[in-house]
């Protein structure tokens, strides 16, 4: 399982995923079908997600199938930046359908 702070057009959101890569093509159409088709995204540490979020990780991570899934975990951005500091925050890993 993987964590990703991923930014949008309407701001970031956190994700869990089974996923390989947050480029993965099966993921990629998960974000599509959300409207998403352009982001800027950052791979977390999961066990700092899993100790910031403590029992909705837990839900969120158990209702996560084995293979190829993606669970949103937190939507309020304001939140967000609350819990990841930016230095933390690695290579960004850029996505756009058009280039």
């Amino acid at each position: 399982m993987k964590a990703y702070v991923i930014f949008t057009g309407t701001g970031p959101i956190l994700v869990l995923t089974t996923f390989e890569s947050v480029t993965s093509e099966g993921l990629v159409k998960r974000l599509r079908h959300k409207g998403i088709v352009k982001f800027i995204a950052y791979e977390v540490p999961i066990e700092h997600v899993r100790e910031i979020y403590g029992v909705p990780f837990e839900v969120i991570a158990s209702d996560l199938r084995a293979d190829q899934d993606m669970r949103v975990l937190d939507f309020n951005g304001h939140h967000i930046f609350r819990n990841f500091a930016l230095k933390e925050l690695k290579e960004p890993i850029l996505y756009s359908e058009n280039g």
